[in-house]
């Protein structure tokens, strides 16, 4: 009986610890932007990324331009997705609906490229440039102060990604 209850309690107590890890919030926990343009949607959905005292861009930085690394998932995890309803312009690309992953290249803090990419449901590191739609040069702007977790924010005009010190963003319309 004695080993019966000692089993119990052990059971108990581990069930509790699995409870509480499975509580655990994700230190880049999935996210999603999302704007309906005259009944069509368009959305990205991806995880995000905190600062959390880290450098990220430049010499040094989590994200700096290394060859064996040539973009950036543009998120955390599993590769960013990109989903439109309808047939898009972003910056001069025309971008047919339907469903895509993106990427950034990220030259410089000044020069950032966004790719879209016509391969789906991939992680985040299994970039194939032979896939791409293309690219689209972004424009660039520094926040006020530090954005500590990625976001993108979708308008009707405009599809912007907001990390760290950056806020890049791309003309968006419908075609």
């Amino acid at each position: 009986m004695k080993k019966l209850l000692a089993l119990v309690a052990f059971l108990s107590a581990f069930g509790m610890v699995l409870t509480a890890l499975a509580q655990q919030k994700p230190l880049s926990p999935p996210e999603q932007a999302q704007v309906t343009v005259g009944g069509k949607t368009i959305s990205i959905k991806y995880s995000a990324p905190s600062v959390r005292g880290r450098k990220i861009f430049g010499p040094g930085g989590l994200l700096s331009h290394d060859p064996t690394y040539p973009v950036w998932r543009a998120g955390a995890n599993a590769a960013t997705a990109f989903h439109t309803d309808a047939n898009l312009k972003l910056g001069n690309l025309n971008v047919p609906a339907g469903n895509y992953t993106l990427y950034v290249l990220v030259k410089d803090p000044d020069h950032w490229q966004l790719i879209v990419n016509k391969q789906t449901g991939q992680w985040g590191l299994t970039y194939k440039p032979n896939q791409d739609l293309g690219r689209i040069p972004m424009e660039m702007s520094v926040p006020g102060q530090v954005i500590e977790r990625l976001r993108y924010v979708l308008s009707p005009a405009k599809l912007t990604l907001e990390w760290d010190k950056h806020i890049a963003s791309v003309p968006m319309q419908i075609r």
